[in-house]
């Protein structure tokens, strides 16, 4: 959409689906807002074996030739690095998720796998120094090197101080980053004794992976919580309306 709201162009994904297999196709924007890159579930869709993967000019609507994934995924998120690539996280169910990173040079589309399967990628910082993943098994989150994915930092949930035998809990998939170095996690758990669900919004230093403290993020469940990475912390309200929260001032 242009910012009068008028439509500039329209680029529709053919051919129809023929599967109902909870396929999702999934967009993201470049950082400079002149590229869209586009993940194509097919494989789900019974549009063919694998997903495909493209990006179009976001000004005219043309597209590059699509390559193909090795993933047969249920949907694809996207992060924009602030370099121009863009990270794709395709979620596979039970088998497992894939990771790549894009970038386009000479007019082609090049993505690279990242060396797992089983971690999901939730966050960028602004500077894209670093990004966050969370384990599919939900037992710890990992901060990785940019762009080779090492990891530099991990924690897990018994590092932040829950009692394991009355509290199950585990790290959801969510949260991001606070600020370059401060990460917001979110723990989801239920209470062995009453049943009761619950979940905590906590925030970690990115450096080092320790719990710095337990926060009120405003959150109404475990995903409404969307760090911008500027210190605040968008929210919804009671009727689904956005609220940009921020932390409290630091005392004198």
């Amino acid at each position: 959409m242009a910012a009068n709201g008028a439509e500039p162009w329209r680029s529709v994904i053919e051919p129809e689906w023929t599967h109902a297999r909870g396929h999702r196709p999934g967009c993201g924007l470049s950082v400079d807002g002149r590229r869209l890159w586009l993940y194509r579930p097919d494989a789900m869709a019974g549009r063919g074996c694998h997903d495909h993967w493209t990006v179009l000019d976001a000004g005219t609507g043309a597209r590059l030739a699509p390559v193909e994934l090795p993933t047969v995924g249920h949907g694809g998120e996207h992060f924009a690095h602030p370099d121009g690539e863009m990270l794709l996280c395709v979620g596979e169910g039970q088998d497992g998720i894939a990771v790549f990173r894009g970038t386009v040079a000479d007019g082609v589309l090049r993505p690279v796998p990242l060396p797992w399967t089983d971690r999901c990628l939730i966050a960028l910082p602004p500077d894209g120094s670093h990004f966050l993943t969370v384990d599919h098994g939900q037992t710890d989150f990992a901060v990785h090197a940019h762009p080779g994915g090492e990891v530099v930092r991990s924690a897990t949930v018994d590092d932040f101080g829950h009692d394991g035998e009355r509290w199950e809990a585990v790290v959801e998939w969510s949260g991001g980053h606070l600020d370059r170095d401060t990460l917001a996690v979110v723990l989801y758990g239920e209470d062995a004794e009453t049943g009761r669900e619950w979940f905590r919004s906590h925030r970690a230093d990115a450096r080092t992976g320790r719990d710095l403290d337990a926060f009120d993020s405003g959150a109404r469940d475990c995903y409404d919580l969307c760090p911008l990475g500027d210190g605040s912390r968008p929210t919804t309200d009671e009727s689904g309306h956005p609220v940009r929260g921020f932390p409290p001032a630091e005392p004198d």
